[in-house]
């Protein structure tokens, strides 16, 4: 079985530090990381090599040159191999266009690897963007089926499980594969890289994929979404907060505050 985890790298959102006049902040000067869903991801991935030792999990990101970085980071914790989709043409893209190239990424790599993929896993959202697009439109344009928000994977009588994680609690669904599967925090911590894998991570060579591998398709690529302002919430002023000793009376408080403004 060959599994492929598409993974991104992102500023580490517990350095951001944003200019609240602006409304923006120096992304060049913040250390950049795989992002979190996505170590779980990984996590996922490679567990299932640990009980198989037959399944091959192959990393891929769409990034800058800095992006490297980050797939050393996921070979240094278990990934097999890792491939590089790094093109002036795909900078600043939004998640329709990402989802595209990776589309097209994942077909060059089956023709590299000289085998297709049984799942392609992604972490259920980034976090620089939040938005959770990538993974669904990637299973629309591969024509795969598409299980969402993964705290589980396992592979059944030839079926790819998810324990999916839902408002109410946990279902459990099949999939036929191949198959897409966007993964949620686990209930197990991603593991860390050794000194000895770091090293390994270090001298690995690591393809590079540009808009000319992906082919003639790879140039019509176009980003519907832009982004046309950001900026940083206004805090709410106000409130009252009530601590009296027992629920009932903060209850009788809180009633006696609403009575006084009117509002009941």
């Amino acid at each position: 079985m060959n599994i492929l985890v598409c993974v991104k790298q992102v500023p580490n959102t517990e350095e951001l530090k944003v200019n609240p006049d602006a409304g923006t902040s120096n992304l060049d000067s913040i250390p950049r990381v795989v992002s979190t869903f996505d170590t779980y991801t990984l996590e996922t991935a490679v567990k299932l090599k640990d009980d198989d030792a037959s399944i091959k999990v192959v990393v891929v990101t769409v990034g800058s040159d800095k992006a490297k970085e980050a797939l050393k980071s996921c070979l240094s914790v278990g990934a097999d191999k890792a491939y590089h989709v790094n093109d002036a043409a795909f900078e600043d893209i939004d998640s329709l266009a990402t989802s595209f190239v990776l589309s097209l990424a994942v077909k060059e790599i089956e023709k590299r690897e000289g085998a297709a993929f049984d799942l392609v896993f992604l972490g259920r959202q980034a976090n620089d963007t939040d938005a959770g697009q990538v993974g669904p439109q990637l299973a629309e344009y591969l024509g795969y089926p598409q299980l969402t928000y993964a705290r589980e994977v396992s592979i059944v009588d030839g079926k790819v499980r998810a324990n999916r994680e839902t408002e109410d609690g946990y279902i459990v669904m099949d999939a036929t594969i191949p198959a897409v599967v966007t993964v949620t925090k686990t209930e197990y911590e991603p593991r860390y890289a050794s000194v000895k894998t770091k090293m390994a991570a270090n001298r690995a060579e690591i393809p590079v994929l540009t808009a000319a591998d992906l082919g003639s398709e790879a140039s019509t690529i176009m980003s519907p979404g832009k982004v046309l302002k950001t900026y940083i919430p206004a805090r709410k002023t106000g409130g009252v907060k009530i601590e009296e000793e027992t629920g009932e009376l903060s209850a009788e408080k809180l009633t006696a505050l609403l009575s006084d403004a009117g509002v009941i």
